[in-house]
């Protein structure tokens, strides 16, 4: 019912409504009563504006669906601009085609008061009409096109995320089987535990790395994978691991931390010290790692200009970056003799 009136009756009324206004703002400054003239004349008036308001509006309809296909690909101040111009353009051609000759044809003729009164107040009108039809129209044009804006960004993401992730599991198989391998050789029982601790690592990899898990699992990962690096590590190696008791549920993304780790078992050297501690500081996640380096890798570092960020480092502060946006810090920083690397999380 509502959607009859609006299509069939509403345009007459509207067309009435200008020709109403008008002829008050005439009548007023002339001191003249339309009545007093002949009734035949007011008629054809009358006819004549309602049917303007028929012919404006059902331009109007035909413009914002051309423009509605527009809106779904995008919106902006532009296209405002030029759908507000047409409306203008549409109003003062069809004003002129149609009020102005009747106008002119009636009572004492076209006046420049009668002139500009045709051209402004059905403008107003039309106006007023606009920003009220589209006005809802163009929030929700705006909404979607934020909304389909940022699913193609969180899209973009994940698959960039997913990219790094394949990019990072071969990195880690192949340093788990070399350990398993050299293993093989000297005692069998000791490279069945490795394969069990390795298995239980790779169990813990299949979790989905866009969801979050406990804090307190992903230090078991670690110690795990610790466990399985000492193996194949020097005699000489001095391992200092400390994890806070107080880490226990605080949700955190998983395998963040791993690459640290990873990176110190494979440069350690010098005196073959390794430090690794998380601890919980407010309502930020700690996790350092330092590693002693050989006093010929520490000269080369610093004499070059080249960081020594390898694909792990790289990834995980990708990683970083896309999980937590201004929620982390990263630093690494190569000692005299040693290097050191740092993550801190802010955590709910």
């Amino acid at each position: 019912m509502m959607k009859w009136f609006w299509k069939y009756v509403f345009p007459g009324l509207f067309g009435l409504f200008i020709y109403a206004n008008i002829r008050v703002i005439n009548d007023t400054v002339a001191h003249f009563r339309f009545w007093r003239r002949d009734w035949m004349i007011t008629a054809i008036e009358v006819i004549f504006c309602i049917g303007t308001g028929y012919i404006m509006l059902f331009a109007f309809d035909k413009l914002f669906q051309r423009f509605d296909k527009r809106l779904q690909h995008t919106i902006n101040f532009k296209i405002i601009l030029q759908e507000l111009g047409w409306v203008i353009i549409i109003t003062e051609v069809t004003n002129n085609a149609i009020f102005t000759p009747v106008a002119a044809l009636t009572d004492d003729g076209l006046s420049w008061g009668d002139f500009a009164t045709i051209n402004i107040i059905p403008l107003l009108f039309c106006l007023v009409y606009y920003t009220v039809v589209r006005s809802s129209k163009l929030l929700q044009a705006y909404v979607n096109n934020k909304l389909l804006l940022e699913k193609m960004t969180n899209d973009h993401l994940q698959t960039e995320l997913k990219f790094l992730k394949a990019q990072y599991h071969p990195h880690f198989l192949f340093n788990a089987l070399n350990t398993v391998y050299f293993q093989m050789d000297d005692n069998v029982a000791e490279a069945k535990k490795s394969i069990e601790k390795f298995s239980e690592l790779l169990r813990y990899q299949l979790y989905d790395q866009q969801q979050t898990v406990p804090v307190n699992q992903e230090l078991h990962y670690l110690h795990n994978f610790i466990d399985l690096q000492k193996v194949r590590s020097s005699d000489k190696l001095q391992l200092q691991v400390h994890f806070d008791q107080a880490l226990n549920s605080e949700q955190i993304y998983p395998l963040l931390f791993l690459p640290l780790v990873e990176n110190a078992f494979k440069y350690v050297g010098g005196d073959y010290c390794i430090t690794i501690e998380a601890r919980k500081e407010n309502d930020r996640i700690c996790f350092m790692v330092e590693n002693s380096i050989p006093i010929e890798t520490a000269w080369i570092k610093e004499n070059s200009s080249q960081p020594r960020n390898g694909i792990g480092l790289e990834n995980l502060q990708r990683r970083l970056e896309l999980l937590y946006p201004a929620k982390h810090t990263f630093t690494v920083v190569k000692k005299d003799t040693s290097f050191f690397a740092q993550i801190q999380l802010q955590v709910p």
